[in-house]
């Protein structure tokens, strides 16, 4: 890696090791993680699935608001690498079309029709529990190096880590509480982006960015920012 994209993962590694604390916001961490993947794996595109309270793979973060991207990324729960990697608890990797095609057609269509020609998928794990996978997608062929594969894990896991806030595994079923939380504050967000998107006329990625900026500056949750612009007692500027 050079100097510059080292420089990132340390910055990286800063932002996610900040959250070991007793109030952080899930959503913005997960957010944070695939903003910075895109840019340190050289990827055109990342997401985050996580396992929900019913045991279904959900999209909780992602780099695109686009419909389609989004898309994708649902069917990938139902098949594709983020299920096999979800499942064996191991990074998982398609360095070409080909191969997704052999691997899962209908991912493989998918992936192809949104011009994605590799794809690579991290476990979020803590010992032996998965909650779910960090996805990369990339625009041309090829496998990670076997440095950005150890680094891609790394962050993972201190994102993982930040999730469970070190709690033991007997403490397994909170940990899911919280991370309930997370996916049902999705549902807010996702109701706010919409809003503001229809009311300030821009796009779902630039309703989202409003959203994000806001909670930021006022050193707010991003949930409550939200929930505030959809009970229409705040109104973005």
């Amino acid at each position: 890696m050079t100097t510059t994209r080292e420089h990132r993962l340390v910055d990286t590694f800063v932002a996610l090791t900040d959250t070991l604390v007793d109030d952080y916001d899930v959503v913005d961490l997960l957010q944070t993680l695939v903003d910075r993947a895109v840019e340190i794996f050289d990827a055109s595109a990342a997401g985050i699935l996580l396992l929900n309270q019913d045991h279904e793979l959900e999209v909780l973060a992602s780099t695109s608001e686009q419909s389609s991207f989004v898309g994708l990324l649902q069917l990938n729960a139902g098949e594709g690498p983020c299920v096999e990697c979800f499942e064996t608890g191991r990074p998982v990797s398609a360095e070409d079309p080909a191969e997704m095609r052999r691997r899962w057609p209908a991912f493989a269509a998918a992936a192809e029709e949104s011009g994605f020609a590799s794809v690579h998928a991290v476990p979020m794990r803590l010992r032996d529990t998965v909650l779910g996978s960090l996805n990369l997608f990339r625009e041309h062929e090829g496998a990670l190096s076997p440095d950005d594969a150890l680094a891609a894990q790394a962050l993972t896991d201190v994102a993982t880590i930040s999730i469970l806030q070190q709690r033991t595994l007997e403490q397994a079923s909170v940990a899911q509480t919280q991370l309930q939380r997370a996916l049902d504050s999705r549902v807010v967000i996702e109701q706010a982006k919409g809003f503001v998107a229809h009311t300030h006329h821009v796009d779902m990625g630039e309703a989202f960015t409003m959203l994000r900026q806001h909670a930021r500056t006022t050193r707010e949750p991003l949930v409550d920012v939200a929930r505030a612009v959809i009970e229409r007692r705040l109104t973005l500027s």
